[in-house]
C-alpha cells in the first residue's frame, strides 16, 4: 500500500493499544519523513516545539528511541501494560474511564470505532495475523489516494 511500508504495518511499536493507531498518527510521519514544516504544524497543532514533536510509535519499548510527550503521559498505554496485555480490545473492562474521559472528542471517538475492528480481526484471523489486518485496515481507511 502506498504511503507505509510491509514492516511499519506489522511494526507493533505503531499499534497504540487504545487504536488510534500509530502509523498514521501526523508526529510519527512527520518523524519517519524527517519533515520539519511538518513537525511545525503538528507541533502549533498541539502545543509543542517542533523539535519535541517526534514519536516512533507509542509501543517502543520502555527504552524509547522517540516518545512524543503525550504519548509518554498516556494513562491508556500504562494500563495495558500494567495488565500484560498489549491492546484494549484484549481487556474485558473496554471501554473503561479512560477511554470514556480521553481529552479528546475525535480520539474517543476513533478508538470507539477501531477496537472492535481491531476484535474482529484477532477472531477472524488470529492475534498476530489479526494485528496487521487491523492495522492495515486503518492504513486503508486514512490513505488519501490523491497524495
Amino acid at each position: 500500500m502506498e504511503g507505509w511500508t510491509e514492516d511499519e504495518i506489522k511494526n507493533k511499536d505503531l499499534m497504540a493499544p487504545c487504536g488510534l493507531y500509530c502509523g498514521v498518527c501526523g508526529v510519527y510521519i512527520a518523524t519517519r519523513d524527517n519533515n520539519q514544516k511538518f513537525k511545525t504544524i503538528m507541533g502549533n497543532l498541539y502545543g509543542t516545539k517542533p523539535e519535541e514533536t517526534e514519536c516512533l510509535g507509542c509501543m517502543q519499548p520502555d527504552e524509547t528511541k522517540k516518545l512524543y510527550v503525550y504519548c509518554k503521559l498516556c494513562t491508556i498505554r500504562d494500563c495495558v501494560k500494567s495488565k500484560g496485555v498489549y491492546s484494549c480490545h484484549q481487556c474485558d473492562e473496554w471501554p473503561c474511564s479512560k477511554i470514556e474521559n480521553f481529552g479528546l472528542a475525535t480520539g474517543k471517538k476513533v478508538m470507539k470505532n477501531t477496537i472492535p475492528i481491531w476484535k474482529a480481526k484477532v477472531a477472524e484471523h488470529g492475534d498476530e495475523k489479526g494485528s496487521v489486518e487491523w492495522a492495515r485496515a486503518v492504513c486503508e481507511r486514512y490513505h488519501c489516494s490523491s497524495c
